[in-house]
């Protein structure tokens, strides 16, 4: 499951099984929707040349389902189709036995339109059966028909691949110029399609030999009980087992039916409709309708960050994360100072965030430190008395009501004071080293002058 041809068409399911291959549902990469694809099985030259045989056929038929692509991968190939989802006229013979003559006028004519498309390629089919006629799945509306599997067929003047005396094909179904060893033609083909629409009619596979026994000994028969005259003598044109008796072309037995048809009673409201169903079934875990269903989940996530200056009067959570929710403990945030001064942002405080997927664990962010705040002028321990006329200012203040501003008045004296123990700071002369240090440089300096001015 999932293997991939040519880096193009990759493997779904099998669907069925062919004489020379398996018959696989595959994905087409290119052109984006499935198809069916027949994988070679054996790789001996024989088998090889008539893979190359039945890939090279392409016929554009609404009737026919030709090969359309193939690919080799290794020491493997294959080929491509349309995919067909509605099974085989053995599916519908299974599911409701004998059918309608209306019903299979309607098919017998698409299958004759297809084999006409076939036959003026210069293909015999060799091989035409109710398992290799294929049906879309139409419901309860007009089906479908499809021709399929040209494994066998070859062009006519093309060098047989099967020894002298063999005959290839599916038992039940050959003409009696097949068995007698005859080159194949397109007489072969058409008593082949009079078999099947027997079997449609009937609901179960003819007896080939006894019908050819009949034919020859008693020559052409009534008709059997359940198939209109007109229809019969359409299929007895097709069933002649002299080949020169029989419809030269399949276009000339599809006009035969056309007229048959007209003189066919019209179908009762008690006849049961005939519902053509899906046979492949779901796609396996994997696959959708779009193609393959890749892993497209995202990468882990990353946690929010907090905001880093919750507004104030808002509740501030911490805790874990679970299934339902986020639990942990409310913390009310500080009011702000009265005097004004800013407040310090409270540090982020970090959730951890559930495990990812893939089982790591993202590490939180670093803390952030709050920001150093100013440093604030000292102030006199002790202040001095205030004059007389000022003490009014300095008088305890009734609160104001909550909706009043209030308005704070420092102290002019205080003001005064911090200003001169600034300056006195600013005044302050140098160190006593310092000092010391440069009266000395004074001294030898005044000694020097005095030793130059008395050796002059």
């Amino acid at each position: 499951m999932g293997e991939v041809f040519a880096g193009r068409y990759e493997l779904v399911d099998p669907i069925g099984r062919g004489g020379v291959g398996a018959v696989w549902r595959a994905w087409d990469h290119r052109r984006r929707r499935y198809v069916a694809a027949k994988v070679l099985q054996q790789s001996d030259a024989h088998t090889l040349l008539r893979f190359v045989r039945e890939q090279a056929l392409r016929i554009d038929h609404p009737h026919v389902l030709a090969p359309a692509s193939w690919a080799a991968d290794d020491d493997k190939v294959l080929f491509t189709m349309d995919l067909v989802s509605g099974g085989s006229l053995a599916h519908v013979i299974g599911d409701y036995g004998p059918l309608p003559a209306r019903y299979v006028c309607t098919l017998l004519d698409q299958l004759l339109s297809g084999l006409a498309a076939v036959h003026a390629e210069g293909v015999v089919h060799r091989d035409i059966k109710p398992a290799n006629v294929l049906l879309e799945a139409t419901g309860t509306g007009r089906p479908h028909l499809r021709l399929s599997d040209f494994g066998i067929s070859m062009r006519k003047g093309e060098p047989r691949l099967t020894e002298t005396n063999y005959v290839v094909g599916t038992p039940g179904y050959f003409a009696p110029e097949q068995m007698d060893g005859a080159e194949p033609d397109f007489t072969a083909d058409l008593f082949a399609i009079g078999l099947v629409a027997l079997y449609l009619l009937e609901g179960q596979k003819p007896d080939s030999r006894a019908l050819v026994d009949h034919f020859t000994s008693h020559g052409t028969p009534g008709a059997p009980q359940g198939i209109p005259e007109p229809l019969w003598q359409v299929l007895a044109g097709l069933l002649q087992p002299d080949p020169e008796a029989r419809f030269r072309s399949a276009t000339g037995a599809r006009k035969a039916l056309a007229t048959a048809v007209e003189m066919l009673p019209e179908s009762g409201p008690d006849d049961e409709p005939v519902e053509i169903f899906d046979q492949l079934g779901p796609l396996p875990a994997g696959f959708g309708p779009e193609g393959p269903e890749r892993d497209t989940a995202p990468e882990d996530p990353v946690p929010p960050e907090a905001p880093a200056h919750p507004p104030t009067g808002t509740i501030s959570t911490t805790g874990t994360t679970g299934t339902t929710g986020t639990t942990g403990t409310a913390t009310p945030l500080p009011p702000p100072p009265p005097d004004g001064t800013p407040t310090p942002p409270a540090p982020d405080r970090f959730v951890p965030p559930p495990p990812s997927p893939s089982g790591r664990f993202p590490v939180p962010p670093p803390p952030r430190q709050p920001p150093t705040p100013p440093p604030h002028p000292a102030r006199p321990a002790t202040p001095p008395p205030l004059p007389a006329t000022l003490t009014a200012l300095t008088a305890p203040v009734t609160p104001a009501p909550a909706h009043t501003a209030v308005v704070h008045i420092p102290a002019p004296a205080a003001a005064r004071a911090a200003r001169a123990s600034r300056a006195a700071r600013r005044r302050r002369g140098p160190s006593r080293r310092t000092a010391l240090t440069m009266l000395a440089l004074a001294l030898i300096c005044f000694a020097g002058g005095i030793w130059a001015l008395s050796a002059a």
